[in-house]
């Protein structure tokens, strides 16, 4: 592929070279880990070679730089690990998240806001860019819903392990007694269906409503019925897009999300699990949850399904989420859930 970029006439189709660049790129950033770190691997052998020779006097300071570049590599191999299990039909493309705040009022509208806060401290840590589509601010504080863009290169194939019910328990700050409240916030992630995918929609099926955007704007933004609505008919699905000033640009952000979720939809209704993929997942409440943030009366944030915690609840809520999305993440994959009958073999 590389040598195909040298080739005469490459260039003469614009759109197909910066496919066939992203695509060689996207390879690479595959293959050359891989490679990387087989030669370092290879490198840890002649270093202990080393050892093995050395004399008595030598062997202590070999063994020390030996034990640091093996911890190296078992960080770096991790990290290869958890990208070989990113290998879903859709795992590369971008992600459209969603919280809907639960039962509670104020104070479930609070821990959506957090939320919110939450996942875009993630998504700057591992570098994607977040476009927000869509707000409702709660009555008091908060926000009540929103839709995110997560923009990267496997962002829906880490975020989707978010994908379900989690839980608060917390002092309330909006409650003059201080008592322990719980709050619960649903999540919902599709990924964005990119042009290779072909989703055809009749017009006669979508309902579209235009209304002036809510929140907080800049001149010409609450000015205007800017704001879109679409309904999807048969289905019932609703997406509201008014994060851009043009009625345009919302309508053409709001189908492309619309379309993300029919098609995930009809992908779940073929494997007969919707409710483990998308739509209704019951009572945003109790036995619900796949998730606990504990900060009262001790500290403690568990992953329900893979029993993963930790007691860095603050840095959990800044946004450290890796170690439960690569929990999920191994805990799905066939490789580790045979792992027993592969030693065996």
């Amino acid at each position: 592929m590389d040598a195909q970029m040298g080739a005469p006439g490459f260039w003469d189709n614009n759109e197909r070279a910066q496919k066939h660049i992203g695509k060689l790129n996207a390879l690479k950033r595959a293959v050359l880990p891989v490679v990387a770190f087989q030669k370092k691997a290879d490198d840890v052998g002649v270093m202990l070679e080393l050892v093995e020779s050395a004399t008595a006097a030598e062997r202590e300071t070999y063994e020390k730089e030996l034990m640091a570049t093996v911890a190296a590599l078992l960080t770096e191999l991790d990290q290869i690990e958890i990208a070989s299990f990113l290998t879903g039909q859709f795992d590369k493309n971008n992600a459209i998240l969603s919280l809907q705040a639960g039962a509670g009022g104020t104070e479930s509208n609070d821990w959506a806001d957090l939320m919110f806060r939450m996942y875009s401290r993630w998504a700057e840590r591992r570098g994607f860019t977040m476009e927000l589509q869509d707000v409702q601010v709660g009555d008091q504080a908060g926000i009540s819903k929103a839709t995110i863009l997560i923009k990267g290169e496997f962002a829906y194939g880490y975020v989707k392990a978010e994908r379900g019910v989690h839980r608060l328990v917390r002092i309330s700050p909006f409650d003059a007694n201080k008592r322990r409240h719980t709050s619960f916030c649903a999540v919902d992630v599709v990924a964005e269906i990119t042009d290779e995918i072909v989703i055809d929609i009749p017009e006669d099926e979508i309902r579209v409503d235009v209304y002036r955007s809510s929140g907080k704007g800049g001149q010409g933004v609450n000015t205007t019925d800017s704001a879109v609505r679409l309904t999807h008919i048969p289905t019932g699905v609703v997406v509201v897009c008014q994060n851009e000033r043009s009625q345009i640009k919302n309508k053409a952000a709001a189908m492309n999300v619309l379309k993300a979720r029919l098609y995930e939809k009809r992908q779940d209704e073929q494997r007969a699990e919707m409710d483990k993929f998308y739509g209704e997942k019951g009572e945003i409440g109790f036995g619900a949850q796949i998730r606990s943030y504990v900060l009262q009366p001790y500290q403690m944030v568990k992953d329900l399904r893979t029993g993963i915690s930790t007691s860095d609840t603050q840095g959990v809520l800044d946004g450290d989420l890796d170690r439960f999305i690569n929990a999920w993440l191994r805990a799905g994959c066939p490789r580790h859930r045979n792992k027993d009958i592969q030693m065996e073999e």
